[in-house]
């Protein structure tokens, strides 16, 4: 453990700490009935319900299960998605905003009665979760949230500030929320998948989809899989097939502190109003409990310098709670959609067997669910109220409009101002742990200098569409601004749309 007040040298997330089962990697070519792409939450929910609908299933991983945005979250089980509800009605009418609050319950709702039938020791507990404005302006849109509220029938009301040594203008509550510890929960759908055959293979990256009578998951490796349906649970899509999901999301990354504290955490789960973000949780940890602190959002590969962030929220959690101990800090990233709810169903109108789900904003554990249960639905034929609420082929023109066009402005900038960047450094002038954007015979290089003093050396040029990644010194990652792609410091893929890797400089 961390000696006090001193922040962890590298990232690591406390939920990452238990035993995973690991499982081999696709070998051979092989048939299912349901390929699904992606080990976190919406891939292993869905394939828990769908090997209980009597298909054969697998489930194929890049890396190892739980260990993207599924094992970095703060695992809020709730339904109060930040300010969402008034807007969701004046944008798109009660019935659509009273279907997006009734998806999160139900989500909440099937969590909550899986660990009660299930037994799942899991540190599920039941909280009341608020947001809280600090300002003027963010408490006159807490009392509009409170009128979505009672016009929607959601159980909550305004309250008389937190119990923090925050100075709020306004609070609103939203009772019976929950949180619990997200991977010891789906550790256990793992462990009913496996045992009803279903079958998971870690470190296969898939890259494309062959069609045809069926179609056919293609393997980094070559290896095949064959099936009827596939559903893209990938973070990011693995594949686009015309449906531009990269023109119509952007990747917000924020962080998390892990820390325990002077100050008797009182229970509840927070999250303020205004920006920039603060979120508060605790968890149980060693008969003790471990503070989560969150917040600090911007968009991937954008802003200052990343280590900022945390250096923020620490001095955050020191004002308000008082740290005593600063074991863990990781961070993560989601994708936002244009109108802020999720895509989930058919990838697009003609391809109505291959299926995606992405654009959690931030809000997975009960919108992952609840993409599981309506592909479940749609895969088996059944009704289900939401599917035309998340469709991936809608599109509204207010706001959506606005919003193609500014977040495309946004990648046309960030492409032109990485290709006009002046470059002074060398890389003999870095210091070891050390990365920095370099100029190598004259061209724009990326050069990192581990712990030993070995240079890694890198074309920064994105492998998506041709932006130039900046370099993410707390996460020791070459993040890109435009389509938020992320890259290891020898330039693996750790976040798609991405798929190649960044081109390794060789000096000899």
């Amino acid at each position: 453990m961390t000696s006090t007040h001193e922040m962890p040298q590298y990232p690591e997330s406390y939920w990452r700490e238990i035993n995973l089962p690991s499982f081999e990697k696709l070998s051979e070519h092989t048939s299912v009935d349901i390929a699904i792409i992606g080990g976190g939450i919406t891939g292993i929910t869905a394939g828990y319900l769908l090997i209980n609908e009597g298909f054969r299933v697998a489930i194929l991983e890049a890396g190892s299960i739980l260990s993207g945005t599924t094992g970095h979250t703060t695992a809020k089980i709730t339904a109060q998605h930040g300010l969402i509800y008034d807007e969701l009605i004046n944008h798109f009418g009660q019935e659509k905003a009273s279907l997006y609050y009734n998806s999160a319950n139900e989500s909440l709702e099937f969590i909550r009665n899986t660990v009660k039938e299930k037994q799942i020791d899991c540190d599920f507990s039941q909280e009341e979760a608020y947001i809280y404005a600090t300002s003027d302006e963010y408490a006159r849109k807490i009392e509009a949230e409170l009128e979505a509220y009672e016009t929607i029938g959601i159980n909550g009301a305004l309250v008389d500030g937190i119990p923090f040594n925050i100075k709020t203008k306004a609070t609103l509550s939203m009772r019976d929320q929950a949180q619990f510890h997200p991977l010891k929960y789906l550790e256990h759908l793992v462990q009913e998948f496996i045992k009803a055959g279903g079958i998971i293979y870690e470190g296969t990256t898939a890259t494309d989809i062959g069609e045809g009578d069926h179609p056919v998951v293609i393997t980094r490796d070559g290896h095949r899989v064959k099936c009827k349906n596939i559903i893209a649970a990938s973070h990011f899509p693995f594949v686009d097939m015309m449906g531009f999901y990269f023109a119509r999301m952007y990747q917000d990354r924020s962080y998390v502190l892990g820390v325990k504290v002077q100050e008797e955490f009182p229970g509840g789960m927070y999250i303020s109003a205004d920006n920039p973000t603060r979120s508060l949780r605790y968890t149980p940890y060693k008969d003790e409990k471990l503070i989560l602190v969150g917040g600090e959002s911007h968009k991937t590969g954008q802003g200052i310098d990343m280590m900022k962030h945390y250096e923020a929220l620490e001095a955050f959690a020191e004002k308000t709670l008082g740290i005593t101990d600063f074991p863990y800090r990781w961070s993560t990233q989601d994708l936002i959609t244009l109108d802020k709810l999720p895509y989930i169903g058919p990838i697009t109108k003609q391809k109505s067997g291959i299926f995606v789900a992405t654009g959690y904003r931030k809000w997975g554990m009960t919108n992952g669910t609840t993409a599981a249960l309506l592909l479940r639905d749609l895969i088996i034929g059944a009704e289900n109220p939401y599917k035309e609420l998340f469709d991936p082929a809608r599109f509204q023109t207010d706001p959506s409009l606005k919003k193609v066009i500014s977040i495309n402005t946004d990648v046309a900038k960030h492409l032109i101002k990485g290709k006009l960047e002046t470059v002074s450094r060398e890389p003999s002038e870095l210091e070891n742990d050390e990365g920095s954007v370099v100029m190598i015979n004259g061209k724009r290089a990326g050069a990192y200098k581990d712990k030993e003093g070995k240079l890694h050396l890198l074309d920064t040029t994105c492998t998506h569409m041709g932006c130039e990644t900046e370099w993410n010194a707390g996460e020791r990652t070459w993040d890109c601004p435009c389509h938020g792609s992320r890259f290891s410091y020898d330039g693996e893929v750790f976040n798609g749309p991405a798929k190649k890797p960044l081109k390794k400089i060789d000096l000899e």
